[in-house]
């Protein structure tokens, strides 16, 4: 299981890395991370989009293991956050604050192989990903929640059409 886990989070590292998204954490098989820390980024919703749904392809392609078929299940929020380092002692940069929760409720909430969102990380990608309505969940602690799930890339023209990129669809 180790073993699996460590190809799967180094696969991740390397997608943190070509996206500019910081990694906090591994916490048994949970991945945390981070884009507009500790620098800020005005496509910080963007980065993670791209980062979640190049995950889901690469498990796509090498989900089956002596330890059974294996799925993700994501979510993403957008918001404020407090970031730093704290104590003396084991280091480690760390991401606080209601945005985080929601996070959190959105993969714990969420359906396995897909990214849940909520309202505000909707809003910064409806127009350049295509996002298609969950309708509303009850959110520990927020009560009923509009969320969507993330689906895909939008594509945009020369000419300004704008085309889903649904993997597997005719065109």
């Amino acid at each position: 299981m180790v073993e699996m886990l460590n190809e799967v989070f180094t696969q991740f590292d390397g997608l943190a890395d070509r996206y500019g998204v910081e990694k906090i954490r591994t916490i048994g098989d949970g991945y945390m991370a981070v884009a507009g820390a500790p620098r800020r980024r005005s496509d910080h919703a963007q980065a993670i989009a791209e980062m979640t749904l190049d995950m889901l392809d690469w498990l796509e392609e090498h989900r089956r293991s002596e330890h059974g078929e294996l799925q993700l299940r994501i979510g993403i929020n957008s918001g404020p956050v407090v970031a730093g380092v704290i104590g003396t002692t084991k280091f480690q940069y760390d991401v606080w604050g209601d945005t985080v929760n929601m996070a959190s409720r959105m993969e714990s909430q969420g359906v396995p192989g897909r990214v849940q969102i909520g309202p505000a990380t909707w809003e910064l990608l409806k127009d350049e990903f295509v996002c298609s309505p969950r309708g509303s969940i009850d959110v520990k602690g927020k009560g009923p929640m509009e969320t969507w799930f993330l689906d895909a890339r939008r594509a945009r023209s020369a000419e300004g059409v704008i085309a889903a990129n649904v993997p597997g669809a005719d065109a």
